[in-house]
Order: C-alpha cells, then sequence, then structure tokens
C-alpha cells in the first residue's frame, strides 16, 4: 500500500539563509506527490511539533519526514506514535553549517538529500519486534566468588530469579584464600576481616535465589530470553534462563615462569598468593629479618604479562603489615615500577609509608642469585640513578592475575564453547562504550574475567553486570535491541528460497547470531542479534534486510541522486558514513562551520560492514564518480561498535577492487577511512582531499550510461 507521506522542512538555525527551502518544498510535492509539505520556522518548538500532530491526523499520514536538524538529537522532541514511519534528514549540520549560502551547489545538495530521505520512506517499513514467547526472566550467575555472590545479591534485590552456580563445594572462590583483606572503608588505613560470610549468609535470606555448588555447565543453547541451560552435578537438571552473567574469576600467573627471578631456585622466593596461604593457615608464623617484595613480578613486561594486574600493589602493601604485625623486628623492602593503589586505597598506601621498617624504591630487577642460604638482588634504574644491592632472607613474587578461560560455558553456538576473548584471555568488548557486554548477547562479563581489579572494583563491576542482564530481560520482551542500537526493533529477515549455503553470514557475524545445519544453512537465532546489519553486507545472494534497512533501501537512495553530466564537472561522491563514530564526527564539523565539499552525498550505515557489494556497483553504475566509506578505528584497540565491521570492510577490500577491474575503473574511486567520534577536524581534510583526487581522475565513463 502506498504510504502517505508529510514533509516538514525548517527554515530556523540558518537553514532558510542557506537554502531555497520554498523550492525545497515544491520539489516535495510536484516530484513525489507527497500528502502534505510543509515549511516553519521552528518545528522543534511546541507549535511546530503540534503542527505535525495536526496533519497527521488531518491528512491521515503513516509517515513523517522532518528537514531540520541531525537526527543525532531532538530525539525527545520528534517523538511520534509509534505507527508513524519517521525519517530526518540533515539540513542543518551538513548543509547549512558546512556549505556555501544560497550556492548552487548547496542547493542541489539539500534537493538531493531531500530526494534521497523521502525515497527511503518509499522503500522502508515500520519495524515489527521480534517477540517469542514463553520467554524466561531468570538469570544464572556462572562462578561463586565475591563477583558472583554480589551480582546475584543485586538481582536478587531487583525481584529476579537468581541460579548461582559454582564448579566448586563452597562459595567464595579466591576470597576463601584471604587472611586479611586491605581497606575498603573508612578511614581506610587498616585491613579488616574478610566479609564473604557474610555475603553468602545475606544470600540465604531470598528465597528467590537458588545455589547450587559442585556444579558444572554441561550445555548452553538459544537466545536471550530463552536460554536453555544444562546442569551436571552427579545428575542432568535443566533450567530457562533470559540472561547470564559470566563471573569465573582469575588464577595467578604462573610463576614457574619467573626463574630470572628466583622462583624454583630457592623455597625461600614465593609468591604473594602463597604467602596468604602461610598466614591464614599459621596467624603466629614465624617470620625472617629481612623480606622484600618485588612488584610487577612478570606483570607489564612484554615477555609475560604486557598489562597492570591492579591489585599486586594493594596486596603488598597488605602484606607488608602482616610483616610488620606478626614480627616487629622485620624490615620489608618492596621494589617497584610504579605504586599503584586504585581509588582509596591510596590512603592505605599513604599509612604504610608512615612504617620506618618498610622501604620503597622504583627500579628494575637485574638479577636474583640464589647462593646457599643466601639471596641476593641487585636492582637497576633506581630514582637515584644508581645501582643497589640487596640482601634478604625472603622474597614474595607480587604475580598478576589471568584471567579463567569461558569454555565451560560450553555454549552451543557455531562460532564455539566459550565467550571470544583478548589474547590474554579477558572478554572481548568495546571497552569504551559497552564495559559488561561480551560479543554473545545476553551473557555479561563482570570482574576479573573482564579486566584485572581489586575486590572493590568487582563488586562494583557485578552490579553493572547484572542491571545490563535484568536490561536485556527487558528489552528481549519487547522486541528491542541492546548496545549500541538498544531499542531497535528491527531484526533480520532471510529469504530462504535464493540461499546458496555459502556460510559468509554464519561466519562473519560477530555475536554468534547464526548457526547452521551440517549443511551449512544458516539457522538465525534473532535475539542475540545486535542489528548491525554485518550479515547484509556479507551476502553476495541479497538475501537478508531488516525492515528499515535493506539492499534494496539503500539502492534507491543510491539511485534518486541527480548525477551531473561531464560538462558540467561537477563530480559526485557517495560516502558511506557509520553511524556511531564517523557521522557524529560529520555533525560536530558543521557545528564548528568547518567548510568540505559539497560535491559528497552522505548515507549513514549501521556498520561498515553493512555495506554490501551491489551498492558499490550500483553507485558506479549509476555514474558517480568515487565512493567514500568512513568508519570506526579498527585494529588491536579498535573503537567499531561492531567488533570487527570496519575490519571486515579491509578484508572485503579485494572484492570491491575486482568489481572495478570488471567495470574498467581506477582503483582510487574507492576509499576507505577510520575516525575516531572526536575526529571532526579531520572531516574537511578527508572529504576535501578525496574530490581533488576525483577531480584528477576525472568523470566516470558510465555517467549518462
Amino acid at each position: 500500500m502506498e504510504k502517505k507521506t508529510g514533509v516538514y522542512i525548517c527554515s530556523g538555525c540558518e537553514i532558510g539563509n542557506c537554502i531555497d527551502v520554498e523550492k525545497i518544498c515544491k520539489l516535495a510535492a510536484e516530484e513525489f506527490k507527497v500528502a502534505d509539505a510543509v515549511i516553519h520556522p521552528a518545528l522543534c518548538s511546541v507549535e511546530g511539533y503540534d503542527l505535525i500532530l495536526e496533519n497527521i491526523e488531518k491528512n491521515k499520514l503513516d509517515s513523517v519526514l522532518i528537514a531540520a536538524c541531525s537526527p543525532r538529537v531532538k530525539t525527545d522532541v520528534f517523538d511520534f506514535p509509534e505507527n508513524i514511519l519517521l525519517e530526518r534528514v540533515n539540513f542543518r549540520e551538513q548543509i547549512a553549517w558546512c556549505y556555501e549560502p544560497n550556492d548552487e551547489d548547496t542547493q542541489m545538495a539539500a534537493e538531493d538529500y531531500l530526494r534521497m530521505g523521502i525515497t527511503k520512506v518509499i522503500n522502508t517499513q515500520i519495524p515489527q519486534p521480534y517477540l517469542a514467547e514463553n520467554l524466561s526472566s531468570d538469570i544464572l550467575v556462572v562462578g561463586g566468588g565475591i563477583t558472583g555472590v554480589t551480582a546475584s545479591l543485586e538481582g536478587a534485590k531487583a525481584g529476579y530469579k537468581i541460579h548461582l552456580i559454582e564448579k566448586d563445594e563452597q562459595l567464595g572462590g579466591r576470597a576463601n584464600e584471604l587472611y586479611k583483606m586491605y581497606p575498603c572503608k573508612k578511614p581506610f588505613t587498616k585491613f579488616h576481616e574478610p566479609f564473604l560470610d557474610d555475603l553468602a549468609d545475606e544470600l540465604k535470606t531470598y528465597e528467590n535465589v537458588t545455589v547450587y555448588t559442585s556444579t558444572q555447565i554441561q550445555k548452553i543453547s538459544g537466545e536471550p530470553g530463552n536460554f536453555d541451560v544444562e546442569l551436571i552435578n552427579g545428575s542432568t537438571k535443566k533450567i530457562k534462563v533470559g540472561s547470564i552473567v559470566a563471573a569465573m574469576g582469575w588464577k595467578p600467573y604462573d610463576a614457574n615462569k619467573l626463574s630470572h627471578l628466583g622462583y624454583g631456585k630457592s623455597d625461600k622466593v614465593i609468591t604473594i598468593q602463597e604467602f596468604e596461604k602461610r598466614v591464614k593457615e599459621n596467624p603466629n608464623l614465624k617470620l625472617p629479618e629481612k623480606v622484600l617484595f618485588i612488584q610487577c613480578a612478570g606483570s607489564r613486561d612484554e615477555k609475560h604479562l604486557p598489562y597492570c594486574s591492579n591489585y599486586c600493589c594493594s596486596t603488598s602493601l597488605k602484606q607488608s603489615q602482616y610483616i610488620r604485625d606478626l614480627s616487629p623486628d622485620s624490615s620489608v623492602f618492596i621494589v617497584y615500577k610504579d605504586i599503584r593503589t586504585q581509588g582509596l586505597a591510596e590512603e592505605f598506601y599513604k599509612e604504610v609509608q608512615k612504617d620506618d621498617q618498610v622501604f620503597f624504591t622504583k627500579g628494575e630487577i637485574d638479577e636474583v642469585l640464589v647462593e646457599n642460604e643466601n639471596l641476593n638482588v641487585k636492582v637497576k634504574e633506581t630514582l637515584l640513578g644508581e645501582d643497589i644491592s640487596l640482601s634478604v632472607d625472603l622474597i614474595i613474587l607480587a604475580t598478576g592475575m589471568i584471567p579463567n578461560g569461558t569454555e565451560d560455558l560450553n555454549l552451543n553456538y557455531r562460532l564455539g564453547k566459550g565467550l571470544p576473548e583478548l589474547k590474554y584471555n579477558f572478554s572481548d568488548s568495546h571497552f569504551i562504550c559497552f564495559p559488561y557486554e561480551t560479543r554473545r548477547t545476553g551473557i555479561y562479563a563482570a570482574g576479573t574475567l573482564r579486566a584485572p581489579m581489586d575486590i572493590a572494583a568487582s563488586r562494583s563491576d557485578a552490579a553493572g553486570a547484572m542491571f545490563k542482564a535484568i536490561q536485556c530481560i527487558e528489552a528481549t520482551k519487547r522486541g528491542e535491541a541492546v548496545h549500541p542500537r538498544s531499542g531497535d526493533k528491527s531484526y533480520p529477515e532471510l529469504y530462504m528460497d535464493r540461499c546458496t549455503d555459502c556460510k559468509r553470514c554464519t561466519e562473519e557475524c560477530p555475536f554468534g547470531v547464526y548457526d547452521e545445519t551440517e549443511k551449512g544453512t544458516p539457522l538465525p537465532n534473532p535475539a542475540r542479534c545486535r542489528r548491525c546489519g554485518i550479515c547484509l553486507g556479507s551476502c553476495p545472494e541479497r538475501i537478508i534486510s531488516f525492515s528499515d534497512y535493506s539492499i534494496n533501501s539503500v539502492s534507491a537512495m543510491i539511485k534518486v541522486v541527480e548525477i551531473p553530466d561531464e560538462f558540467e564537472e561537477k563530480p559526485r561522491i557517495l560516502a558511506f558514513v557509520c553511524e556511531n563514530d564517523a557521522y557524529p564526527a560529520i555533525d560536530m564539523a558543521g557545528t564548528k562551520r568547518l567548510k568540505y565539499s559539497p560535491y559528497v552525498r552522505i548515507i549513514p550505515v549501521r556498520c561498515l560492514g553493512s555495506v554490501n557489494k551491489v551498492w558499490i556497483s550500483d553507485a558506479l553504475s549509476c555514474g558517480y564518480d568515487g565512493i567514500l566509506q568512513i568508519g570506526c578505528k579498527p585494529g588491536d584497540d579498535y573503537q567499531c561498535h561492531f567488533i570487527h565491521g570496519s575490519e571486515l570492510t579491509e578484508t572485503r577490500g579485494e572484492n570491491i577492487q575486482e568489481t572495478l577491474q570488471s567495470m574498467m575503473l581506477e582503483p582510487e574511486r574507492i576509499l576507505t577511512k577510520f575516525v575516531e567520534i572526536t575526529d571532526y577536524h579531520k572531516i574537511p581534510e578527508i572529504i576535501n582531499n578525496y574530490a581533488e583526487t576525483i577531480e584528477e581522475i576525472g568523470p566516470n565513463p558510465f555517467k549518462d550510461m
């Protein structure tokens, strides 16, 4: 059924001073025969909003196009009933604020953007959410340490049914090994008794918490809202949960790899974990006269762990006080690269510094000599600029932490049993924007499984991860996506009659949305989807689409732009721009009134990985002179909100070059650039330099064909 569309053009915020809005309005009415076309000086005002609402009712509109400010702003103002399809065209940030006013090229850009917006409305539908039946609101917490117990308490307090599983016989994890805890309460100067038992007792007061000890996961299958979990503890038990918090904890770095620090050469060289155990088992432990702590033992070292493990400095400070309390005549030496005490632990550090028998020295361990019963340590690069030697009776190595693996989740996913991990086994996620999310929707990493941290940080992390798990359950009930397209009700729909079982979608999806048959046919799990569209970009048969984002809708937008012939010397550049970093950067460039070429036509995409090769072929066939792709940064420190969408753009580059070769076009006609969201100042340079390159290459020979 043909849509009844209203087009509303704002003339405020310099738009009316930059372009001929009357001409734009006339174009909408005559070229597209829209049901309503109106100009208003401030559409975001109460009067402007009320006008649109009145016209929706009066003209029985089912779609509204607003040509005004960026779709990234005033979303709370332009909020219409769910049965109204809304499209916004960016006349302010990306035309009025970045192009020359009342210029022919500026007017042409505005007219093209309006054509693209109306064409998108014609070729898209209001998303109908994916609503599965019999959804569960229960939450599974994997791991019964401090993080897991805290997460369970937070979930229980929020009224959700919690299933807490622990593979050992009792809860507590590494907290059971503690003799004392360093301060995490006022006045932050004295350590206190471990509070694990208090947390465990509190957990027992909640009827909506079920604890399974000596229990392991046999299999997890399904999707958010419908995870089927098989537990094994002598017998098999099946439960259904809506989301999962993974809190499997950590283990110390293998000290056997630290022989250069004396470990394994003498029983007088031990780790902070081993020392904690000795003191806990024997609170009256007799201690030697001189004890040395070596900080960053295997940490911040490219040969071992390149990162800081966060908890080590505070643990050594705490244990130095064990020694001073148990043996007042003993002296403690601490050799450090940097003392890093997280948060309010700095107050405890200052307290330890007051002790005249605790000596701190910055330096690098040059050598540890084990000679009979003597331990001699050479330290270089000290603050004094001189090497020093220490003769001690006991060395305690502050070894770092590495996360426990996640294979024990036993996910029945095509892409593996565990959570995708980084080089050192920490759970992979977009740490800048979405710290708790993993690459498996509905499964949230917490505590030391996610990043090195101490107990206080782990407890805070547990609360955050549980909150996200609850959010996921509630969003799934509404058929909405989570992070980063929160609230998106679209989901991938597959036209299976044309599927060739190529496995591109199942292999390239970063989130494991697709399982597959033995033949290779994709089996979608829509609630796992983050709506990035990478599968849409990967499919050579174009069988995957979203109701409001599809091959056809974007192709139609590409084709509706008016392409000047070669004699007009007005090249056209199509820019596919990632909506997460690049599009905001372009908006900010406009806000700063930075100028760039009016020959570019921008189409925001969910991710560069969602760009299908057919769009590039269509654009070149239509006569676009160049194609620019701007997305988030890939690499080890990636900023792509969909993990490796930008990286896929690079790997797919060979296929794009084949397209250019088959059309006998220059490889320079396609350029891909990566930016951070703050790189607004680079936008004009990227666009203008590319526009110059295209002008040097000359017109696309497919113009006017």
